[in-house]
């Protein structure tokens, strides 16, 4: 494929929540199209903790379902590479950073480069994801506040100023429709940083009992939630910022949120520790 066809990063438009656009398709390789705008939210080659949206393609009389957005790009001398087979970073140098839409089904032949065609994301998904990934950052924050006690060094700040558990342990997030499930792991590097394993374990309930008191505050407050981007593509810094009672959080995020925590009834977490090393922390998000 050759480089011109596809120059331009994808112009995306779900960080403000649209769910809709018409754009023109670029290019169809294999099993995806590629068009020049979309309000569809890819999953990340690197960093795979949301699922990309589902929905449809329309082109004319066509209708094709749109089975998960995903990343692609392009290099320079015209490699097409697509999802975890990108062989970069997300906005390395050389390559055109591309939002693709894996279909699933046949492609109909009326989707082609320079057809005009009518994207629409699945709302109940998007939601129930966003909910997720809101519900996660969250969590996270409250988790950090609760074990804030336990360290004899500094490991950093997070986003509310306290100390970075998340930032310092967490190994893999995987957001889900209204939950999420993060890893955590308490070795021997954390020790080394200055944590306290010992009697975090220890006091582990106390802790739990902790976040959900901070989660159900938070909830409470009604707080507004939004994405805030630098510019309008797809490799553009985006952040989630959250006008928390605390203050304002701002955690850099590529993925979808609630618009305010009004949307939710509660969320709570449940710690395990079955592994001593691996805290494993999930998150439930009931909707108002």
């Amino acid at each position: 494929m050759h480089p011109d066809v596809l120059a331009r990063p994808t112009t995306v438009t779900f960080p403000t929540g649209a769910l809709r656009a018409d754009a023109r398709v670029l290019a169809v390789q294999g099993d995806v199209v590629v068009t020049d705008a979309t309000p569809f939210h890819p999953v990340d080659h690197t960093w795979p903790d949301q699922p990309g949206d589902s929905g449809t393609i329309v082109v004319g009389a066509d209708e094709v379902a749109v089975a998960e957005a995903v990343m692609a790009a392009i290099s320079d001398d015209g490699a097409f590479a697509v999802g975890t087979d990108i062989p970069v970073k997300r906005g390395a140098e050389g390559w055109t950073w591309l939002v693709a839409h894996r279909m699933d089904g046949e492609i109909p032949a009326s989707v082609v480069a320079g057809s005009t065609a009518a994207l629409e994301v699945d709302a109940d998904r998007r939601a129930g994801l966003s909910r997720g990934h809101t519900a996660c950052h969250l969590a996270s924050l409250a988790l950090d506040l609760a074990l804030a006690d336990l360290w004899r060094k500094d490991p950093g700040p997070d986003a509310l100023g306290n100390p970075d558990f998340e930032g310092r342990a967490n190994q893999t997030s995987f957001i889900h429709a209204d939950g999420a499930v993060d890893e955590y792991r308490l070795g021997k590097s954390l020790r080394k940083a200055g944590f306290d394993t010992e009697t975090f374990a220890a006091s582990m309930a106390e802790r739990e009992a902790a976040i959900n008191g901070t989660l159900a505050s938070w909830v409470s407050s009604g707080a507004p939630s939004r994405v805030v981007v630098d510019g309008p593509t797809i490799i553009d810094m985006r952040r989630w910022e959250c006008e928390l009672p605390e203050g304002t959080a701002s955690i850099p995020c590529g993925g979808t949120h609630a618009s305010s925590l009004a949307e939710f009834a509660s969320i709570t977490v449940s710690l395990d520790l079955s592994d001593p090393q691996l805290l494993v922390m999930t998150t439930t998000a009931v909707p108002a």
